[in-house]
């Protein structure tokens, strides 16, 4: 059996030859392991937490053959999503478009209504379309993984990392109740915005909005439509780039701030190997993607990152930075430690690293802003903007899991999975498809983390901690008072404050040798993830948007405006 699919597997031989040593090793030390679990409770506690974590393995608890089986199921559908090309839509001999850069671009540039609905078409017939099949068998083999690690199903073993208190879906419920309150306002106010540029034929007063119509081929982030929405297009948006190349800022300069900017707050300075492995700029004939490395020696730290000198690279590097900055703070831990307390965790650290860098205050300390001005219209500008990107997301990083926990557990039968999937849109994003969808298709096929069976969750996770985390620093920094105007929170800027550092730092040493609700009390005071401090940020906004909606009679909220999705497949 193992042969008839060695052929499927798509990793080159050297790396399959150093991987298949580490899995088998893995699953020893998962093997070891179930010996001690019915002893936990007569263990020290760092040690029954160490065995717990090892008593996981994943999908590698699978006998050998049906272990190549998923591997070769998930390297297949990740070669359609890699690989899938769709024609041009003006030109139909030419058939070379992938997603990045062409469909991409299309998606962000476009304001054809015809053009972005073919882009988005083509690219889930040539892509999700084609893995239906295929993630039936995904799903059947990664149940049986988890039982296999003594869960009931996938959906199970993917939450213990977050359901350490038996409350995470609750955490999570209420953190999207939260939030939803600011974006039924974000979503009229663009709807609204949308409705003037393609028509009230296209985009309806009152019904969901076309999802491909926010720039972005799966509308989970509208950035790239802000220039169509600022709510004051004559101020200008915060840019220091153009004061970055004036004053001569290379990749390492920009580095450099970054490794300055954390220093400043007591944490860690970059280690010599850093400096001499990091790669910073495009190698010749290759591609580099974001990503941090450890080495797990304790010293030896590296980021890979295309950088260009540009204000939003120096927010990704202070990100990136940010994730290296955790993995040294947690050296000290065994290797079963070694890891952020959950998956956002890193994420939201990392994002919270970076939020200074966006305020004038930051700018203006660091030599790259003159002068600071008050201008409640660019405060409205930025406040949007950034809603675009964090707030537009949240529904969609919520059920885009919401829908695979239900596939996993049953709940949904596989002669529904497309369906149910624009019902969730439809109920929690207020989207709707550009043209109408059956079982036929597989619309979640059409995003990366399905096809490479990668939880989403964690991008919630990471969306909301971030602002309670940067709220709680700011409060030690002394930067921010809830009870005051004088500092609201999206101003406030950690540079130089030690204190926000200590505790920060006091945080991440925990690593993930703690559950995660201690980790996040250790910094904030909190046991439970909690999105008032996501909507105190934006709150000016939100009361802006209130305001503009009701001058404009907009309507709050969606109505289905159509049949979406119909015509389920029988065809077992």
């Amino acid at each position: 059996m193992l042969s008839q699919w060695q052929h499927h597997l798509s990793l080159p031989d050297a790396e399959e030859e150093a991987t298949l040593p580490h899995d088998q090793w893995q699953k020893e030390m998962w093997q070891a392991a179930q010996v001690f679990k019915e002893h936990l409770g007569e263990l020290p506690g760092h040690l029954t937490r160490q065995f717990q974590l090892l008593s996981i393995l994943g999908t590698a608890a699978l006998p050998d053959d049906e272990l190549a089986k998923i591997r070769a199921i998930k390297s297949k559908m990740l070669d359609i999503y890699n690989t899938a090309k769709t024609c041009d839509f003006k030109n139909s001999t030419r058939c070379d478009l992938s997603l990045k850069p062409e469909l991409t671009q299309i998606m962000q540039e476009s304001r054809d209504y015809e053009v972005l609905t073919q882009a988005w078409q083509a690219w889930r017939d040539s892509s999700g379309r084609k893995m239906n099949g295929l993630y039936r068998e995904y799903t059947q083999l990664a149940n049986e993984a988890a039982k296999l690690n003594g869960f009931n199903n996938m959906a199970e073993m993917w939450l213990i990392e977050y359901n350490e208190t038996g409350t995470f879906m609750d955490n999570v419920a209420d953190s999207y109740k939260q939030l939803m309150p600011l974006y039924k306002q974000l979503h009229a106010y663009v709807r609204r915005k949308l409705r003037e540029v393609y028509g009230a034929e296209r985009v309806t007063a009152r019904g969901p909005i076309p999802a491909h119509l926010l720039g972005n081929m799966w509308a989970q982030r509208w950035d790239h439509i802000y220039h169509l929405v600022a709510p004051y297009p004559a101020r200008k948006s915060l840019d220091v780039t153009q004061q970055m190349r004036k004053l001569g800022y290379t990749p390492k300069m920009m580095l450099e701030v970054a490794d300055d900017f954390f220093a400043s707050m007591n944490l860690t300075r970059l280690p010599e190997a850093f400096w001499q492995h990091s790669i910073l700029e495009k190698p010749a004939n290759s591609l580099c993607h974001s990503s941090s490395w450890d080495f797990c020696n304790g010293k030896d730290y590296r980021i890979t990152m295309c950088t260009e000198v540009s204000m939003s690279n120096l927010i990704s590097i202070h990100h990136a930075m940010g994730r290296t900055q955790y993995q040294m703070q947690y050296k000290h831990l065994p290797l079963v430690f070694r890891g952020s307390a959950n998956p956002g965790f890193g994420e939201a650290v990392s994002h919270v690293l970076s939020m200074s860098l966006s305020t004038q205050t930051h700018l203006k300390k660091i030599g790259l802003l003159s002068h600071l001005k008050e201008d409640r219209e660019a405060e409205i500008n930025f406040l949007l903007k950034i809603a675009l990107n964090k707030i537009a997301f949240l529904p969609f990083a919520f059920l885009a899991d919401m829908w695979r926990w239900d596939v996993f557990n049953g709940d949904i039968p596989h002669t529904h999975w497309n369906c149910a999937w624009w019902q969730l849109r439809f109920q929690l994003q207020g989207m709707k498809p550009p043209v109408p969808r059956s079982e036929e298709d597989f619309d979640p096929g059409a995003m990366y983390e399905v096809a490479a069976g990668v939880d989403y969750i964690r991008y919630f996770v990471a969306h909301v901690l971030q602002f309670q985390i940067h709220r709680a620093l700011c409060i030690i920094a002394g930067e921010y008072n809830p009870l005051h105007s004088s500092k609201p929170l999206h101003e406030c800027d950690l540079y130089h404050s030690t204190e926000a550092g200590n505790a920060l730092r006091a945080m991440m040493q925990l690593g993930k040798s703690k559950p995660w609700p201690e980790a996040l009390e250790a910094v904030t005071g909190q046991r439970e993830m909690n999105a008032s401090a996501l909507t105190e940020y934006f709150r000016p906004l939100q009361e802006w948007l209130t305001k503009n909606n009701q001058k404009h009679g907009e309507f709050i909220g969606w109505e289905a405006d159509g049949d979406n999705c119909s015509d389920p497949c029988v065809c077992d």
